[in-house]
């Protein structure tokens, strides 16, 4: 289906590539400057933020390798080769996000019971700069079409999580300087460390679904159903399955059993209709196999036409 291919789309196209790939140099260089300035400074909370914006790198490298391989997979479109990395890479991201999560809760436990020295001022430093890349990061993925891609969006969305990393550890670094509050540092961590579990087990949760072939949370199976018993000339259908291909990307196939003596061009006719109906229900890709009722699975499409045309059929001793 070309039409969703609008003259606009190249431009956007180039454009979300460009944001991704120049959000992805800053992020991904600022995290190591972040992880460096982490275990200088002796600071948890910049460590911890550094967590987060590893998943970002991930999250932005894993979108512009999917625009690149889009690009050479265009022509073959349909099929679920880069769609399905993409998965790959949110599982391996969502895994990431929980180790890292779950070593920062346990270095801040021990940063609680005994508070080390942490060089505040540089600390502060870094986190400012880290909030300055995420400002700017966030803006230029703002001016990308964060409404149509899904890569840029979750991008998007997770370099405002990083923000609120990034004011934890300035928060905490103050709080230092000031009272010579230590655990200020291990509770900010912690509390940047709660929303990487969260997006790191939501992301795992959601890509492991979407691996078993789950049915895709946006689709009610019931009113597929009902929609599709509703298609006149269907009588029944069976072995129902629908799946995501990827985030966003869903496919259904069926086998549907159709009254006798619907004709091959009805059947067509039949089968546009089938697919209109479901692209409003969110489902781009679908396969349906149709049979006849008298004879499910031999009594095919095949021998209709056969009996069309005037041969005779094994299955029926009489020529129409």
């Amino acid at each position: 289906m070309g039409h969703d291919h609008s003259h606009g789309h190249d431009h956007t196209h180039g454009a979300n590539k460009k944001a991704l790939l120049i959000s992805f140099i800053f992020i991904a260089g600022f995290m190591i400057v972040e992880v460096i300035g982490g275990f200088l400074t002796n600071s948890l909370a910049l460590l911890s933020d550094a967590g987060h914006m590893f998943s970002d790198a991930v999250a932005l490298g894993v979108g512009l390798i999917a625009f690149i391989i889009g690009e050479k997979a265009a022509d073959y479109s349909k099929t679920y080769g880069y769609k399905r990395f993409e998965i790959l890479a949110a599982l391996f991201n969502g895994i990431t996000l929980t180790l890292i999560a779950l070593y920062i809760f346990y270095e801040a436990y021990h940063r609680f019971t005994e508070p080390p020295e942490v060089a505040s001022v540089g600390m502060l430093i870094i986190a400012i700069i880290g909030l300055l890349v995420n400002v700017v990061v966030a803006w230029i993925l703002m001016r990308g079409d964060t409404e149509e891609n899904l890569n840029v969006r979750a991008a998007f969305l997770h370099v405002l999580g990083d923000m609120l990393g990034s004011v934890g550890a300035i928060i905490a670094a103050i709080l230092i300087m000031a009272f010579g509050w230590g655990w200020a540092d291990p509770l900010a961590s912690v509390i940047v460390a709660l929303l990487v579990l969260i997006s790191g087990w939501r992301v795992t949760k959601d890509s492991l679904h979407v691996l078993m072939e789950g049915t895709p949370k946006n689709v009610n199976l019931d009113d597929i159903v009902a929609t599709l018993n509703g298609v006149p000339g269907l009588s029944s259908i069976h072995d129902l399955h629908v799946w995501s291909i990827t985030s966003g990307q869903n496919a259904l196939s069926c086998h549907a059993v159709v009254t006798e003596n619907i004709s091959l061009i009805e059947s067509q006719a039949m089968l546009r209709d089938i697919e209109h109906l479901l692209q409003h229900k969110g489902i781009g890709h679908i396969t349906i196999q149709l049979e006849n009722e008298e004879h499910p699975h031999e009594d095919s499409i095949m021998c209709q036409m056969e009996e069309q045309e005037g041969h005779t059929h094994h299955h029926h001793g009489h020529s129409h």
